[in-house]
């Protein structure tokens, strides 16, 4: 009963407030580079947290925001190189993973969605038929940039206005097909062993709506679905992007792929970590 009740009172704080107003006056005051704001901000969300900046490249930062982007120190994220493996884009907690079936994907048990609906184009979900997912959640306190997972070719992006439901578990146990509501980028990209596809979908959420891309020279944002042509050639673990906060990746790839046998429900995956492996 009281898990219950946790649970309900986390949901109503976290979802049942003006959740896109509270996102851009929060995309506003994580802005504010006032030494006394910045200060009493970063304890208040390290007293809430478990945030650890002894990774962080910069020892001081000039605004909340600054610390939510905040760059690593070289060599922090060591990247797996083994050409069969495609690893973690970003820090993350492994929520569901598995095969597609039927074209429906796992949001948590009990509860699927539309892989077309997710990525608006059902002749792009189909070519994920009988492929497999793991969907990444980054918490608050996380490192929040994410990097190519592998040798790849970005061949377009399409953003998705939308709504910002929190992404938590509690809150994906409650709200059906959350990820395809939310706001969120697809990134289709082509690896270069192979020519498999391989899509990440970064979906943001509550205080999270800014989803940045360090290949398109423009924030991703307004009231319309747009669709950017890309050329960008990455290296697997260069930087992709970041979000302004935390929130979630998905990752697609195709048949022929599978989830690395350590990559299970619950636990923490670093950038550059192994996720899938090609068969």
């Amino acid at each position: 009963m009281k898990i219950v009740q946790q649970d309900d009172l986390n949901f109503l704080l976290t979802n049942r407030i003006p959740r896109r107003l509270l996102t851009r006056f929060m995309g506003w005051f994580s802005r504010i580079e006032q030494p006394l704001v910045r200060d009493i901000s970063l304890a208040v969300w390290g007293f809430f947290s478990d945030l650890d900046l002894s990774e962080a490249k910069q020892t001081r930062f000039r605004s909340m925001h600054d610390c939510f982007t905040r760059v690593l120190k070289d060599g922090a994220r060591p990247v797996e190189m083994d050409p069969a493996i495609v690893a973690s884009p970003c820090d993350a907690i492994v929520g569901a993973s598995g095969l597609v079936t039927d074209g429906q994907v796992l949001q948590v048990k009990g509860f699927t969605y539309a892989l077309d609906d997710l990525l608006g184009d059902a002749e792009h979900a189909e070519s994920f038929r009988d492929g497999c997912y793991v969907t990444l959640r980054l918490t608050s306190s996380m490192y929040h940039r994410f990097h190519a997972p592998h040798d790849c070719r970005v061949e377009s992006v399409s953003h998705f206005p939308g709504d910002v439901w929190n992404v938590n578990p509690v809150t994906l146990k409650r709200v059906a097909a959350l990820f395809c509501k939310n706001e969120r980028a697809v990134i289709r990209t082509r690896l270069s062993r192979g020519g498999h596809a391989l899509t990440l979908v970064p979906v943001a959420a509550i205080l999270v709506a800014g989803i940045r891309l360090r290949f398109l020279d423009m924030p991703l944002r307004g009231a319309e679905r747009r669709t950017f042509a890309c050329d960008a050639s990455l290296r697997k673990g260069e930087e992709m992007g970041w979000f302004e906060h935390g929130s979630t990746i998905v990752v697609f790839a195709p048949a022929g792929f599978q989830c690395c046998e350590t990559v299970v429900e619950g636990m923490t995956i670093r950038a550059g970590q192994a996720l899938l492996r090609m068969a």
